[in-house]
């Protein structure tokens, strides 16, 4: 398997990329990671008539930890993030979704913006920015400067592999919210073999008050729909009967060769099930550690 020909360009600034962008439009690709595009290349899926590598961008290649977030760079790696101590720190729900895709040669690759880029609704981390209210920063050349715009996690995705994002913007930094005081998380999926997409999945963050009782929580799901979609849990997520039939009416799974709509209905509620008595806990113990006097 062979790519058609293209054009290859290295540009050093986000400034030099974004202008390239602005000139070529849609005959250009960004090529990050590579995960996605390369196999798209070698399959004659896709046939950019000009690559933009992005890899030799210095300044793309940074995490930042905020009391808010974490900020991710276009082009820090997966395994960059899963190593990142202040990443498995500050966000273990963020760090666990990352763990879950594909195998680890893949994730030493593939970059965390190139995936929400991409759009797949088979993916964790656009249902994880999507859960969190999160947002990418897109970058393009106006003819006269750079300019940036945010875009919301629930503006982005639009259809599968099918982004808001125009052709000559860049994505240059992905933002995930921070998990509230006594809230945590958790990520399940099944897929038929390790490592490959989810058959369906969910990632979902649970409340607990002062007395350790679930009060709220909001579920996001892939592989159920053309894009991510969200679900609010509220007080039902401490009634696993209530949680159930929550999510049973808000999803309306699509059917393909893997599996039927209404397994996929009934594989959501149970990783539901499972995953809010994980998040239950985790809010618990964080609750717990946090009243814990220095």
């Amino acid at each position: 398997m062979k790519p058609p020909p293209f054009t290859y360009h290295r540009p050093a600034t986000v400034v030099e990329a974004a202008r390239l962008l602005a000139e070529l439009g849609e005959d250009a690709k960004v090529l990050a990671g590579g995960q996605s595009l390369i196999p798209l290349l070698n399959f004659r899926l896709a046939a950019p008539d000009h690559l933009v590598d992005v890899n030799h961008i210095a300044e793309l290649d940074a995490v930042e930890v905020t009391a808010e977030a974490v900020v991710v760079g276009a082009t820090v790696r997966h395994a960059r993030l899963l190593a990142h101590t202040d990443v498995v720190a500050a966000h273990p729900l963020l760090v666990e979704a990352t763990g879950w895709i594909a195998h680890g040669v893949i994730r030493n690759r593939g970059t965390v913006c190139g995936s929400l880029a991409h759009g797949d609704p088979a993916a964790e981390l656009p249902a994880v920015l999507a859960l969190l209210g999160g947002h990418v920063t897109a970058a393009r050349w106006d003819g006269f400067a750079l300019a940036h715009r945010t875009v919301a996690a629930a503006d982005l995705f639009i259809g599968p592999l099918m982004t808001s994002l125009a052709a000559d913007e860049l994505v240059v930094a992905a933002t995930f919210p921070r998990l509230a005081p006594r809230t945590g998380g958790a990520v399940g999926e099944l897929a038929r073999r390790h490592g490959d997409y989810a058959v369906a999945g969910v990632a979902l963050t649970v409340t607990v008050d002062a007395g350790g009782s679930p009060v709220d929580g909001r579920a996001a799901y892939l592989s159920c729909a053309p894009t991510p979609v969200v679900v609010e849990l509220g007080p039902a997520a401490a009634d696993p009967v209530a949680l159930g039939e929550v999510v049973a009416a808000a999803l309306d799974p699509t059917a393909d060769i893997h599996a039927s709509a209404e397994y996929r209905r009934h594989l959501a509620v149970t990783l539901t099930r499972r995953a809010v008595v994980t998040a239950t806990a985790r809010a618990r113990a964080s609750h717990a550690s946090a009243e814990v006097p220095t």
